[in-house]
């Protein structure tokens, strides 16, 4: 099993439009995930969401990432959510403090 988790920061006023999107997903975007058997939830502190996500493998998540309409739904995306410093979307990589269950990934807690 393979898990990830990144931080994204939304846009002033952004949080509607980002909750709507996501509550009407695209079907390509599901079937990106579907079809690697990727699960994710993504939650709300304030201004900030965190995404938690698990594949198969890396290669599962790096292949449903790689669907062309993920192109365009970033795109829509930027309307909510924040840049970094380098232009492009805040998408920050969150360091693996503790896992358990479906996330030890490396066998840790059985």
């Amino acid at each position: 099993m393979y898990s990830t988790a990144l931080v994204m920061r939304l846009r002033p006023g952004g949080y509607a439009g980002y909750k709507k999107a996501h509550d009407e997903l695209w079907p390509e975007i599901n079937r990106s995930m579907a079809d690697h058997g990727v699960s994710m939830g993504i939650y709300r502190h304030g201004d900030l969401l965190f995404l938690f996500a698990c594949a198969p493998t890396r290669a599962d998540w790096e292949a449903s990432r790689e669907y062309p309409i993920l192109e365009e739904w970033t795109k829509y995306m930027r309307e909510y959510l924040d840049d970094g410093d380098d232009g492009e979307l805040f998408f920050e990589p969150l360091e693996e403090a503790f896992v358990f269950g479906l996330f030890d990934t490396e066998g840790m807690h059985r």
